[in-house]
């Protein structure tokens, strides 16, 4: 993040912290309850956003070195992620293109050849075909037709994006736009390692627990005991880009800052910025590293859903030192991992509780308020993604 941009983002935080102000929309919005139980709608979801979009997958981490590979099966589909000989990052189909049969099972690792467990046809970190045992018997195989059926990788800013349909290309300038484009390269992910990776499963539309990283107006409610001692609630910057946005959240230690000069002021110092890739991914900025949520539907049930939550940490000397925003003790993973800890044990609650209240019947639609903008923006954005109509405002 440029530099007059921090400070344009910290000057907000404490004007809005000094006048008791929040980011405002200038108005509400309705969001029918149907959006996160009717299971048409769902299966439009999973077309439209899960099977026809490019995907993140991980960081660059993931794949460390040539001959690194990581598996995936969240899109519904076997996907095999690698990193060949050359250093380049690819993605394809995880099926052997004899049989059919699922080629990699292991979730990660290093291989330079992968060889299928039915027949051992084996196929290269390319993807492609490099020996067929006993072919004499089996008959000729071309093998530059039997490759690996590849799909579309790209490699930026440090993060791994994935298209689930080999059909569709990936365009991250048309998906980001210049500025996000800009700031995410700003951050350097591409040094950062991966930590450890954990799953939290959810008793909910997978659009409500997306919901849970859109405000912090439920701080000092909700986490009371937990962030609110930390972090400043229902206080917040947020700047949208296209269909993502940065939310930045409000910690304790800004204040902390006001009568340095601004030469010395740093966006973390103050903040965690959190960024939302649509339309299911969480950035979360910390001094030490990266927290990566990936949000996914049940394909086949619109009230279950799970998160994939990876951590990443930065080298020792990029970590900046500005104090934990834990315990003293604490080291840099495990205050990321005892903020996922956090979510897991109070927002998805509150998101499970919130879809038992939607398939009550008690409501026809949920509010939006005006000290809410990522839920206007994320409703919005999936609606018009969708062709679906625009949701109703109301109130000033």
């Amino acid at each position: 993040m440029r530099h007059d941009e921090q400070i344009r983002v910290l000057e907000g935080l404490m004007n809005h912290l000094d006048n008791d102000t929040n980011v405002d929309v200038g108005h509400q919005l309705k969001n029918p309850v149907t959006a996160y139980t009717d299971p048409a709608r769902a299966a439009l979801e999973w077309e439209k956003l899960f099977q026809s979009y490019p995907q993140v997958l991980g960081l660059s981490a993931d794949l460390p070195e040539p001959g690194s590979f990581f598996t995936n099966r969240d899109l519904g589909k076997p996907i095999l992620c690698t990193r060949d000989k050359s250093g380049a990052f690819r993605a394809f189909l995880n099926v052997c293109t004899h049989r059919g049969t699922m080629l990699e099972s292991e979730p990660r690792g290093r291989k330079n050849v992968f060889s299928c467990p039915f027949h051992a046809w084996s196929f290269s970190t390319s993807g492609d075909l490099v020996a067929v045992p006993k072919e004499d018997h089996f008959g000729t195989v071309d093998k530059a037709c039997h490759g690996l059926t590849s799909l579309p990788a790209v490699e930026k800013y440090g993060l791994l994006w994935v298209s689930p349909d080999k059909d569709v290309p990936i365009d991250l300038d048309d998906l980001l736009g210049p500025e996000l484009s800009d700031e995410l390269a700003a951050w350097n992910m591409n040094e950062a390692t991966w930590h450890n990776d954990t799953t939290y499963p959810h008793a909910c539309n997978w659009k409500l627990a997306v919901d849970t990283y859109g405000e912090t107006y439920h701080f000092s409610t909700l986490h009371r005991d937990t962030l609110f001692p930390r972090f400043y609630g229902n206080c917040q910057m947020y700047d949208t880009y296209k269909r993502n946005h940065r939310m930045t959240l409000c910690i304790r230690p800004i204040d902390k800052m006001r009568n340095e000069p601004h030469d010395k002021w740093h966006v973390l110092r103050g903040t965690v910025p959190v960024y939302y890739l649509f339309p299911n991914i969480q950035l979360i900025m910390n001094a030490g590293g990266v927290t990566l949520v990936r949000i996914y539907p049940d394909a086949k049930d619109p009230h279950n859903s799970r998160s994939e939550i990876s951590f990443y940490t930065f080298p020792e000397e990029r970590r900046l030192k500005v104090g934990p925003i834990f315990e003293e003790n604490y080291s840099i993973t495990t205050q990321m991992e005892s903020f996922a800890s956090i979510i897991q044990a109070e927002d998805y609650v509150a998101a499970a509780k919130g879809h038992i209240g939607a398939t009550s019947g008690a409501l026809l639609h949920v509010t939006f308020g005006r000290n809410e903008p990522a839920l206007h923006h994320y409703h919005s954005t999936f609606n018009e993604a969708l062709g679906l109509p625009p949701l109703e405002k109301v109130g000033g």
